[in-house]
């Protein structure tokens, strides 16, 4: 076991960092900056039962210490993720993936589970309950416990695989959400999905996104993540996985310390496309500094 070494409902990695979805495409396509087999693993783009367009544009725009943004969920539909994405992955990734799924209706969710367990390349399904740039789905069952729980079970009743439920930040309890996952079957959560926000222009007096409010990201919510993956960790037995303006391995530290097993990295791979592996080179210097001998000696907690 290495010094960066850490596990996941049972599947190892070779460290912590792990791109988010909606960052890093289906990863292939940041495969011309460095080699991806350095990540612990990624979370390739949300994929649904349907192809989508997505959002009208504008539908990303700069904020102070990050951004926001209401994509919509482009995708090419799950049956093209298996027969054209997942095949050109093969050929530079070689770990197990995290597959990202997002729906309208627990039926949606199983069936786009269903269909993707059975890939040998995926390791994991992280299920989105917590998307807010979704008209109709996404973030409704991530802010009421119930629906969370009834997507979970569906979920679970048809996969073999970890299944992580992907938690949003905008209820006013989210370790009720996690313990009603927690209590339907899943096997990890994920936290935090973007902020609700919004801006306006002030030249033309409308909102700077088409979709009126999107997600917002970056920096600036690190400090609210950071303080719900402490309060998850401890309501919850099962792994969290924490995310929400990491930039920096130090910040991939606080993470852990927090309760994390293992940390996503979204914005800043927008930013700067080798943004994770700068993170994992940096963290044994991090590890150095603070006197961390072994990344699991911080045990999830």
């Amino acid at each position: 076991m290495g010094r960066l070494t850490t596990s996941l409902c049972g599947i190892g990695l070779d460290n912590p960092v792990i791109p988010a979805s909606g960052t890093f495409g289906f990863g292939y396509e940041f495969a011309q900056w460095y080699d991806i087999n350095c990540l612990g693993t990624f979370s390739f783009k949300g994929t649904t039962k349907d192809p989508r367009f997505g959002n009208p544009t504008p539908r990303i725009a700069e904020c102070p210490a990050g951004m926001i943004n209401a994509v919509g969920l482009q995708n090419p539909g799950v049956d093209k993720v298996i027969a054209e994405e997942l095949p050109k992955l093969k050929e530079v990734f070689r770990k197990p993936v995290m597959a990202n799924v997002s729906g309208f209706s627990a039926e949606d969710y199983a069936y786009t589970c269903e269909k993707l367990d059975r890939e040998e390349q995926v390791g994991w399904l992280e299920v989105n309950i917590s998307c807010p740039n979704v008209h109709g789905g996404g973030m409704s069952f991530g802010t009421d416990p119930k629906a969370a729980a009834e997507v979970t079970a569906a979920v679970k009743k048809v996969t073999a695989k970890p299944v992580i439920m992907k938690l949003s930040p905008n209820v006013t309890d989210i370790t009720a959400i996690a313990k009603a996952c927690e209590d339907a079957g899943a096997d990890g959560v994920s936290l935090i999905n973007t902020l609700q926000g919004m801006r306006i222009d002030l030249r033309t007096r409308k909102p700077v996104i088409r979709n009126v409010m999107g997600g917002v990201s970056g920096p600036a919510v690190f400090p609210v993540a950071l303080r719900m993956v402490w309060q998850v960790s401890r309501a919850v037995k099962i792994p969290v996985v924490g995310m929400g303006g990491v930039t920096t391995a130090e910040d991939v530290l606080e993470m852990m310390m927090a309760g994390a097993c293992a940390v996503e990295v979204g914005a800043a791979n927008l930013a700067d496309p080798c943004a994770c592996k700068r993170i994992i080179e940096d963290l044994p210097a991090a590890m150095d500094k603070y006197g961390i001998k072994t990344l699991e000696e911080l045990g999830g907690k």
